[in-house]
C-alpha cells in the first residue's frame, strides 16, 4: 500500500466520507449527485504541485488544470500558445498534490480541433501521462461528435460554453458573450447537445445570469459557472486571481479573498533588508 492511499485511508471512516463530510474521493458522478442534491460546487485552477496541494487540503470539490497557465504561468496574452506536452506537464505536477479532489485538464489550442481522433489521441495522453480524472474542451455543436468518441473511450468530458477564450480571435474581445437571442438560443442548444453527446458538466463563462439558469435548469449535469450569475450548480476562478497575485486582472466577476502580491512583496522587501544588514542568519540559523 502506498503512503498516499494510506493517508488517504486514515482520514476516512466506513461510509467513505471525511469527518467533515467530504468524499473520500470526488468523482464525476460525485458531481452530478451533487447537482441532484442541490449542492453546490467549488472549482478552482491550479498548475503546479504546492498550490494543488494547499487547494486540495482545502477542501475544494474539483481543480482545473486550466490552460490560463499560459496567462498566469507563462505570461503569454492569450491561452493559443499552450501545447499539449506543457498541459502535460502542469497536469502531472497538480496530481501529485491531490488526493481528494477531482482533477479535470484542457485540450489547449489545436489539440483536438482538426480531427476526433486526434482528440482522442490528446485525451489518452493527457489521462495516461499525466493520471487527471477528465479533459475539458471548449465549443459547442461543432464538437459534439468529438466529446462522443473521446467520451465512448471511457474519458470524462467537460464541456465549455460562452466565451471561450481559445477563440478569441475570432471572437476578438473578451466582452460578455450570447447578450443577443440568437447566440444565446444556439448556446442553449449546444449544451443540450453536448449533454446528449456525454459531457459530464459544463463549464459557463462570462454570458447573462439569466442565461446561465436557463442552461442550468435545461441540462440535468452541472453547471459551473465563471461570471455567469449564482444560478449555475458551481462556480470556478483562477486560482492567481482570487489571492490577489494577478493585480491587472479585474473583471467584474472576480472576487479576490486575499492579496497576496502585497503579501509576497512585503516578505521580499523584508528578506532584501535583512540580508544586506547582516541580520539574516542570524546565530540560530547557521551551523557550527
Amino acid at each position: 500500500m502506498s503512503t498516499q492511499t494510506s493517508k488517504s485511508d486514515g482520514n476516512q471512516n466506513r461510509s467513505g466520507t471525511s469527518p467533515n463530510g467530504r468524499p473520500a474521493k470526488v468523482t464525476t458522478q460525485t458531481v452530478v449527485e451533487m447537482k441532484e442534491a442541490g449542492k453546490k460546487i467549488s472549482m478552482l485552477t491550479a498548475y503546479d504541485f504546492t498550490m494543488a496541494k494547499i487547494v486540495d487540503q482545502a477542501g475544494i470539490d474539483v481543480i482545473l488544470v486550466g490552460d490560463s497557465a499560459s496567462n498566469v504561468m507563462a505570461g503569454h496574452e492569450t491561452t493559443v500558445p499552450m501545447t499539449l506536452d506543457q498541459m502535460i506537464y502542469h497536469a502531472q505536477c497538480v496530481v501529485r498534490g491531490v488526493e481528494t479532489a477531482l482533477v479535470i485538464a484542457d485540450l489547449p489550442f489545436m489539440s483536438f480541433q482538426v480531427t476526433a481522433k486526434e482528440a482522442l489521441i490528446s485525451s489518452g495522453r493527457m489521462m495516461k501521462e499525466a493520471g487527471v480524472h477528465g479533459v475539458k474542451l471548449e465549443g459547442g455543436r461543432t464538437i459534439t461528435d468529438t466529446v462522443k468518441r473521446i467520451v465512448d473511450a471511457g474519458i470524462p468530458v467537460m464541456g465549455h460554453l460562452g466565451l471561450t477564450p481559445q477563440s478569441i480571435y475570432k471572437f476578438g474581445t473578451y466582452k460578455v458573450r450570447a447578450k443577443e437571442n440568437a447566440e444565446a438560443e444556439q448556446l442553449l442548444e449546444d449544451a443540450v447537445k453536448l449533454e446528449e453527446a456525454g459531457a459530464f458538466s459544463i463549464v459557463l463563462e462570462k454570458i447573462p445570469s439569466a442565461l446561465a439558469a436557463k442552461v442550468t435548469d435545461a441540462v440535468s449535469v452541472p453547471t459551473i459557472g465563471i461570471g455567469a450569475g449564482p444560478d449555475c450548480d458551481g462556480q470556478v476562478l483562477v486560482l492567481h486571481d482570487m489571492l490577489g497575485l494577478n493585480k491587472d486582472f479585474k473583471p467584474r466577476f472576480l472576487r479576490r479573498y486575499a492579496d497576496l502580491d502585497k503579501v509576497m512583496t512585503e516578505a521580499v522587501q523584508g528578506y532584501i533588508k535583512d540580508v544586506k544588514a547582516v541580520d539574516f542568519p542570524n546565530e540560530n540559523e547557521r551551523y557550527e
